[in-house]
Formats: C-alpha cells, sequence, structure tokens
C-alpha cells in the first residue's frame, strides 16, 4: 500500500465499542475516519467521500440489514462487515458480492481494553487493512486465502456463540464450565447448531473438525460467560430457522420451554 492509498480515509458506520475498536486501529495507521450513526445521511457523505478506502460496517446483527440497504451504490464494493451471526445469505441477499469480512475473537466492554480470545479471522479485498489496522493495537488477525475458510471459521463462531449462549440458558456459568462440567449436554445442543448451518448454507461440515474448533476458543478465555444479554434473542432466531427449514432440535425447544 502506497503513502498514497494509506491516507484514504475509512468511514465507520456504527460508532460503539466495537467500531471505536476499529476506529482507533484505522487512526494510528494513518487512516482519517469518518463515523457514521443510523441518523447519518449516507449519500450526502458518500458525495463527500466517494472513494474511501473502506466502509467498515460496525453496527449490532439486529441493524444489519436495514443498514446494507442505505450503503450508496458507490461505496458497495468498500463494504467490510463484522456483525455475529453471519453467514453468505446476509450479504448476498443484497446483492454484494465480496465484501471483506472478520469473524471477530475479541470482546471491548465500557471501560475495558479489548480482550483477545484467538486471532480474528478476516477474509476479502480489505482483510489486509483490518489486519494491519488491529495489528497496530495489537489485537491479532488471521488473513484468510479463500471463501471456503471464510464459511468454516464463520460457521465455528456461530457455533460458539450460539451454543454457549442457548446452553447458558439453563446452566448459566462459563464456557470452562460449559464443557467440563456438562459436556453431553453441550454437544447436543452444539449438534442442533451445527444441523442449522448447514440447513441455511446448503453445506455438510466436518462435525468433529468444528467441536474441536470451538473447543479451542473455550481455551482461549475459559471464564468467558455463557448467556449474554443477547441470549434469548438468539435462542429465537434459532428456533425461527429451524421451523423455516423444518428441522427437529429437541434441545432447543427443551430451553425454551426451561427459559420460559
Amino acid at each position: 500500500m502506497n503513502d498514497r492509498q494509506s491516507k484514504k480515509p475509512v468511514v465507520v458506520i456504527g460508532v460503539g465499542e466495537m467500531g471505536g475498536v476499529f476506529a482507533r486501529g484505522m487512526l494510528r495507521i494513518g487512516h482519517p475516519v469518518f463515523p457514521a450513526s443510523r441518523d447519518t445521511d449516507l449519500d450526502q457523505l458518500s458525495q463527500q467521500l466517494p472513494e474511501p478506502a473502506m466502509v467498515l460496517v460496525a453496527v449490532g446483527e439486529k441493524d444489519l440489514h436495514s443498514t446494507l440497504e442505505r450503503i450508496p451504490q458507490g461505496w458497495r464494493d468498500k463494504l467490510a462487515l463484522l456483525q455475529n451471526e453471519l453467514l453468505p445469505n446476509d450479504w448476498q441477499q443484497h446483492q454484494l458480492s465480496e465484501p471483506t469480512i472478520i469473524s471477530v475473537w475479541f470482546e471491548k466492554k465500557p471501560g475495558q481494553d479489548a480482550k483477545v480470545i484467538i486471532p480474528s479471522p478476516a477474509f476479502g479485498p480489505h482483510a489486509q487493512l483490518l489486519h494491519d489496522a488491529l495489528a497496530s493495537i495489537n489485537i491479532p488477525v488471521a488473513v484468510l486465502n479463500n471463501s471456503e475458510e471464510l464459511l468454516l471459521e464463520l460457521v465455528v463462531k456461530n457455533l460458539y456463540i450460539l451454543t454457549t449462549n442457548i446452553a447458558g440458558l439453563k446452566v448459566g456459568g462459563n464456557v470452562e464450565q460449559l464443557w467440563s462440567e456438562h459436556r453431553s449436554f453441550a454437544e447436543n445442543v452444539a449438534g442442533e447448531i451445527i444441523d442449522l448451518q448447514e440447513a441455511i448454507t446448503g453445506q455438510r461440515f466436518e462435525r468433529a473438525r468444528l467441536l474441536r474448533k470451538m473447543s479451542e476458543a473455550f481455551a482461549g478465555d475459559p471464564a468467558h460467560g455463557c448467556m449474554g444479554r443477547s441470549a434469548p434473542a438468539r435462542l429465537e432466531r434459532a428456533l425461527t430457522n429451524a421451523k423455516q427449514h423444518q428441522l427437529t432440535v429437541v434441545q432447543l425447544e427443551g430451553i425454551k420451554q426451561l427459559a420460559g
């Protein structure tokens, strides 16, 4: 990347904790950062910034699709997405053929530095830019080689989030306790989550490999709590997806009844 390109601005849509981490990394490596909120007129901003280095969509999962519908035409080949529960259909339904995707494996809470669990995989035209920006603030990124590797990593992240959050509605605790004290239950929940991922993507995955990669993430932060505040909503989305794909999910249904 030459010096002129390195000074191109980066637009960050969504100015919460996660967007702030990426913005700091971009500033550290010399990119001006322009934040945008849900009230920002993106068409107007794109006229001021017709050729940004990248447009990072850092909104929460529930706001992703409404935000993608607002992306100006001139920015559509510059997008990077970082949301949880991402799968290719999430961007393909908006006719986005090749956005940059990063599966975020670090946590950022108010008043605390970012806490790395494992390196965050990234793939796409701007993956190296994400790597360089986050490396400048000591957050590791693994740049992937192809879209097949990306899909596997997205499924692993979804498996981790959905298994821990949904199982946590029943057993609470942290991921080390879930895996050591409730292993059979966790694997049963994970099995239904894998069923869902395969149905949504139309792909088959090596289940033992997925479970192994999930357990490696558990080891990266054993004290990570299972049940985040988004857990009930994640369970509802999983049940909705299961119904749409005509899947039987005994474990998830039982957790729903228990959680009320």
